[in-house]
């Protein structure tokens, strides 16, 4: 990097901004430079990190996430003050929602024009207080590199999550000298990642005890790169597990302990698992409402174990019978050792009732969908033909609505970090940019965007930027016409009054001619027949990215459907799929 020399120092800020991401490890980040951010831009021509330039501050936040999630690393991000900053802010909220490990770094205006409303001036710091695990304003260049620091270590340790570095112009274009901190002080900032004995000895009695246990994994458990801990834990006990939405991939879809996704549209066996278990093991999960329903009604026999690393999640919507402060993979390390001595000494659970039990509801009620009556193109085929021929080792990520939730039912998830999606938030527009992200971490894997077409056309604006910068990702659009989960409600809940849901989007755009503009190729499909064939066109184009237009049934529904608010015990199933559905199964 080439250094500026001056008074009162030897380097810039900004050069010590550079030199400060390049000491933490950085190799990639999303951006768009701009006015007070613009000092940083000059030395980063210089530096080894690959600097991706965005088509929105959107488009870098989520694309920071995307990397992190796939890669396990930092994400970093990058823009300007004003409204580049307020740009990062759902990014932000969506990585805090989340736990995902994040860096973003935003200019500022300069130190004397704070408060003043300078021209793109925003109180970022103040705005993203409660959407960031921490978050600093730099004014003084000696900070920089201490401040960096500090915010990579907070992002990726304890409970992970976004912090946001907030630097003045002033401060960039200041001289200083550059000092990377040889350890990092942070009074009261001590994550607790080893449980306690005494807990783990309460909790090996209770799993002892019980007669009706489930293991509830939460996304926790992927952070804690806890899968091959998690897998040795449920087969040496044989208690059936249940994976949040945050969750897909902790645990082999194909093994038989596994009852699939909980929640508002989980399977029935994993609904029926958790409302029927006398004990439930929380690993890494934080009783979202999704996943509960109504909470008075929800898993009313269960005791509960609570292990995550965060004590705030911990008895937070769930009475906690034995709370565990600790990293995941620490605490099955110990409930697995704890369970060996007890097997040693003779003293197993008894739960070959309650497997049989969940193993029926399993197979008595399987995922399944109606094809349409009229011979057209039905997305859960699509979605399923997609897992099926593009393999295990595929990274998906998915956008929020009926896709992201078929995405999620119908790809079977063997490993971890396979599966990427906006679930605490909801963020419409996340899959297009986190696949690019994720795509930059892992080059050598394929990266399939499931998205819909409300979604798609929120940051499809990406794509130029996957295009340019040799970036091939695959993007699947579930193109019913619609915003298709709130159609659904619509149908459900609305006396079928489609108010302000139909996007045309078989017309405007076309979106076969949209991908060509931006430097991707095209393809559409809209019949079963030509649904594989498709798949294997995209899977052969790994130069540029790919775009393809299925152009399902718009009327499809996404089932098992737990209604907002309403009782777990209140699960719908299509009933034509299952007309022998029993309300006694739940």
């Amino acid at each position: 990097m080439s250094e500026q020399q001056g008074p009162g120092g030897s380097i810039t800020g900004a050069q010590s901004l550079v030199r400060s991401l390049e000491a933490a490890g950085v190799t990639d980040i999303f951006g768009i430079p701009g006015g007070a951010i613009l000092p940083a831009y000059d030395p980063l021509m210089d530096s080894s990190i690959r600097h991706i330039l965005v088509r929105h501050e959107q488009g870098a936040g989520h694309a920071a996430q995307g990397y992190a999630a796939a890669t396990g690393r930092v994400g970093v991000c990058m823009a300007t003050s004003g409204p580049g900053a307020t740009n990062l802010v759902t990014p932000l909220a969506d990585a805090h929602m989340d736990s995902v490990p994040m860096v973003a770094v935003t200019g500022q205006v300069g130190a004397a024009l704070i408060g003043t409303d300078a021209f793109q001036e925003a109180d970022i710091r103040g705005i993203t207080m409660p959407i960031t695990k921490h978050n600093f304003l730099v004014t003084d260049p000696a900070e920089i590199p201490t401040k960096i620091a500090e915010a990579f270590h907070i992002a990726s340790t304890g409970r992970p999550g976004p912090v946001l570095v907030d630097v003045t112009k002033s401060a960039l274009q200041a001289m200083t000298d550059f000092r990377w901190p040889s350890e990092i002080t942070l009074p009261g900032y001590r994550p607790i990642t080893r449980p306690h004995a005494k807990q783990i000895r309460e909790a090996a009695r209770l799993i002892l005890e019980s007669r009706k246990p489930v293991l509830y994994v939460g996304g926790g458990t992927i952070r804690a790169g806890a899968a091959k801990e998690l897998r040795t834990f449920a087969e040496l006990t044989g208690i059936p597990v249940v994976t949040t939405l945050m969750a897909r991939g902790a645990f082999p879809d194909s093994h038989p302990q596994h009852l699939g996704m909980p929640g508002m549209h989980g399977t029935v066996a994993a609904v029926a698992g958790l409302q029927k278990s006398d004990l439930i093991i929380s690993l890494g999960a934080r009783f979202d409402d999704r996943v509960t329903g109504n909470l008075d009604s929800f898993a009313p026999d269960a005791k509960v174990i609570h292990a995550d690393i965060d004590p705030a999640e911990i008895g937070k919507n769930r009475y906690t019978d034995v709370p565990i402060v600790g990293d995941v993979r620490e605490v099955l390390i110990d409930l697995t050792t704890a369970l060996r001595t007890e097997q040693d000494a003779g003293n197993t659970g008894d739960y070959e009732g309650w497997v049989a039990f969940c193993a029926g509801v399993k197979k008595k009620y399987p995922l399944g969908y109606e094809r349409p009556a009229d011979g057209g193109l039905a997305p859960q085929y699509v979605i399923e033909r997609l897992g099926a021929i593009s393999g295990s080792d595929t990274i998906f990520t998915a956008g929020v609505g009926q896709h992201q939730m078929w995405a999620a039912q119908f790809v079977g998830y063997e490993k971890p970090n396979t599966w990427l999606n906006s679930g605490g938030l909801g963020t419409m527009g996340y899959s297009v940019p986190a696949a690019m992200g994720a795509k930059v971490g892992m080059p050598d894997s394929t990266v399939w965007a499931v998205d819909g077409d409300g979604c798609f056309q929120m940051t499809n604006q990406e794509l130029a930027t996957c295009a340019i910068n040799n970036i091939p990702i695959k993007v699947a659009i579930i193109n019913n016409e619609s915003l298709g989960m709130v159609r659904q409600w619509q149908t459900l809940f609305y006396n079928e009054r489609y108010s302000n849901t139909d996007l045309h989007s078989k017309r405007i755009p076309d979106f076969v001619k949209l991908a060509d503009a931006y430097g991707c190729v095209g393809l559409a499909c809209e019949s079963p027949e030509d649904v594989d064939a498709t798949i294997a066109k995209a899977m052969e184009i790994n130069d540029v990215p790919v775009v393809v237009d299925f152009r399902v049934h718009r009327d499809a529904m996404v089932w098992p459907m737990v209604a907002a608010g309403t009782s777990n015990d209140d699960i719908k199933y299509a009933r034509d799929l299952a007309p022998q559905f029993d309300e006694d199964d739940l």
